[in-house]
């Protein structure tokens, strides 16, 4: 372990996906971004990253215990201790966790390219930390609607990304609706030249068909269909209207 001083973050808070903790190149100038005055560095195997970076459970005790009270944020001219927050390093890539006093990773962060190259040359001549990951930790991801595969995310911009998270989340109102009908009208706006055959579909092919068609990329297509279908919704409309007036810093 070594300590660091003068580190910028930028806390994405209760992801559990890393392709949402952005790069530094997509930080914004109305995100939460810190300057820690002092932070841990340790260097782990490859999983235990991988554990951090996406997912939300619990971390290693010995790790936790290691990191414990080693943060520092100067804030108002006072020395805040952070009781668990460190950097994670697998020699290739690295992250930035605080726990909020909890065992979960709950923020998390990337750094600036100047201290992402420091933090890479100090780990070629750190040891690696065997910090067992928790019974339990072990289990295949699990993805869904409202967690999305990272391959479908690939190549994407931030507010691309958002927006695809909003659709999907509108289409998962969309389905526990069940509304066939309204099913139907939503498959032939993306296939305009299937009304006929969506005549014909029940509710569950109709929306396989819909999900399976839309779940790839980011295009005007995916973003007209994104706005009309959110319309009258208010805490989606405003989260689109976020993404629209967003700009990078």
């Amino acid at each position: 372990m070594e300590m660091i001083s003068d580190i910028w973050v930028n806390w994405f808070e209760g992801e559990e996906n890393s392709y949402n903790v952005c790069e530094f190149y997509e930080w914004r100038r109305h995100d939460f971004i810190e300057l820690l005055d002092q932070i841990p560095l340790i260097k782990v195997e490859k999983p235990l990253l991988d554990y951090i970076e996406n997912d939300l459970q619990d971390l290693p005790q010995e790790l936790l215990k290691d990191v414990r009270n080693k943060s520092v944020l100067c804030k108002n001219n006072q020395r805040e201790i952070i009781e668990y927050c460190f950097i994670a390093t697998d020699g290739e890539r690295s992250v930035v966790a605080d726990t909020l006093g909890y065992a979960v990773p709950i923020r998390k962060s990337r750094l600036i390219p100047r201290q992402e190259s420091l933090i890479l040359q100090k780990s070629e001549k750190m040891d690696v930390a065997q910090y067992p990951i928790p019974y339990g930790g072990y289990r295949k991801k699990e993805y869904h609607l409202l967690s999305l595969r990272p391959e479908l995310m690939l190549g994407l911009t931030r507010k691309e990304r958002q927006l695809k998270q909003l659709l999907f989340m509108a289409l998962d109102q969309l389905h526990a609706s069940g509304n066939v009908e309204e099913m139907r009208y939503w498959y032939t706006e993306w296939f305009p030249t299937k009304y006929v055959a969506s005549r014909s579909m029940n509710f569950d092919y109709a929306w396989h068909e819909l999900v399976s068609g839309m779940e790839h990329g980011w295009s005007d297509k995916h973003n007209d269909l994104c706005e009309r279908l959110i319309r009258g919704q208010s805490y989606f409309e405003k989260l689109w209207e976020l993404e629209q007036g967003s700009k990078v810093q």
